[in-house]
């Protein structure tokens, strides 16, 4: 079959596509449809673009992030007897959910203008901030310097460098403390500002309303539209707190009746500032990173939750290796926390409800810890055979 009788072929295709699968996009850019005669017929069509409608040209890899699809997580949906749907954050540019944070607070602050080419942004971040910051300063000329734990694993401050970023490792103490991380990074960037003649941001990612701004204006509207408006529940950890309180706020002023809720793992102080208001510390302590907050920040204070869980590690960690084994999905240890609080709430909730969780950055960072059995086994964590497993198979050499 080639031309108009192609053409033809596409678009009807393309309309049972969209009568199957709801509404598509509709732009001139990405849909040709005019379908203006020709010498040689009707305007060919690109079948690529009437099946995926959403393949369309970046300008550049700040445009990349966002819009990640929704996974369907099978073995939480076959237990719950709910379909739970994990966005995938770690498909974008720097592999993780921070990749939005750093987005709109630089771009945020370029529209104030606080940067100007040649200028420093300046973070302290667990890691995924600060490679979200960097890949999105890279692009738009800016230099990036970071102070880091050096409690954070080795994989995450290799990529950070990888990206270009500047980093200044510290002990890691509480906030209490004048030399926690997030303390010296603010006095770093006073600094910095009396000698820098483009401008100095300090992100700032647990005060700076951008980064919950960044959630309100494309991680819940995306999830309300790819979900169709058919969502009962959301699920997330709290590291800054700007992915929870972005979205509930935005899926709340959709559908008040979505039930949002925290997950938190042990040692942190969100279960109970969620359920009393006071953000005391549960006991114990967790391997994950970059969550397990303290105090309640002015981004934390936006957030509309219902409901909180306390998550232990055992089962976080049980939660990853599954995923990974029987799904394919190689995520890291907030993943988990959510996961399973995303399966609490399910349960709460009884059988055909869609609840949505994050899957929030790649497992990739955290081999030298989540996939060490060593490590693990030093903190009294489960360690799935399969993680030790070596092939008996020889090699056929002549």
């Amino acid at each position: 079959m080639h031309g108009p009788g192609l053409g033809h072929f596409l678009l009807q295709a393309y309309h049972c596509f969209r009568g199957r699968f709801g509404r598509v996009r509709r732009s001139a850019k990405a849909f040709p449809f005019g379908l203006p005669s020709t010498r040689f017929g009707p305007k060919p069509i690109n079948p690529l673009v009437v099946i995926f409608p959403d393949m369309t040209i970046r300008n550049d890899v700040v445009e990349a992030i966002g819009n990640t699809p929704l996974i369907k997580l099978k073995q939480a949906s076959e237990l719950t007897g709910c379909t739970i749907l994990g966005k995938a954050e770690f498909m974008n540019p720097g592999q993780s959910v921070k990749d939005r944070a750093g987005k709109w607070m630089i771009l945020e602050a370029e529209k104030r203008g606080e940067l100007k080419p040649g200028g420093l942004v300046v973070e302290a971040t667990a890691g995924n901030t600060g490679i979200g910051l960097a890949v999105v300063a890279s692009a738009r000329g800016y230099r990036t310097l970071i102070v880091i734990p050096e409690t954070q694993s080795q994989e995450k401050k290799d990529f950070l460098k990888l990206c270009g970023a500047e980093l200044i490792e510290v002990p890691a103490l509480p906030y209490a403390n004048p030399n926690n991380y997030q303390h010296v990074g603010r006095r770093l960037a006073d600094e910095l500002r009396k000698t820098e003649p483009n401008g100095v941001l300090f992100a700032d990612q647990w005060n700076n309303l951008d980064n919950a701004k960044a959630h309100y204006e494309s991680t819940g509207p995306e999830i309300w539209e790819q979900t169709g408006g058919k969502v009962d529940g959301f699920v997330c950890s709290v590291g800054s707190g700007g992915t929870l309180a972005g979205v509930s706020r935005y899926l709340k002023e959709k559908n008040k009746n979505i039930r949002i809720a925290c997950a938190d793992p042990h040692g942190a102080g969100m279960y109970e500032y969620f359920r009393t208001g006071d953000p005391k510390a549960t006991p114990g302590g967790s391997i994950t990173e970059g969550i397990g907050l303290n105090r309640a920040t002015a981004i934390v204070e936006t957030a509309k939750v219902d409901d909180a869980y306390l998550i232990p590690d055992t089962d976080a960690v049980s939660a990853i290796y599954e995923l990974l084994q029987h799904e394919g999905l190689c995520l890291g240890g907030s993943t988990g926390i959510n996961v399973v609080g995303a399966m609490r709430l399910a349960k709460q909730l009884g059988p055909g409800k869609t609840i949505v969780t994050v899957l929030c950055d790649s497992g990739s960072r955290y081999l030298s810890k989540l996939f060490n059995a060593d490590f693990m086994r030093a903190k009294n964590l489960p360690v799935p055979e399969w993680l030790e497993k070596r092939s008996n198979i020889k090699p056929p050499f002549v």
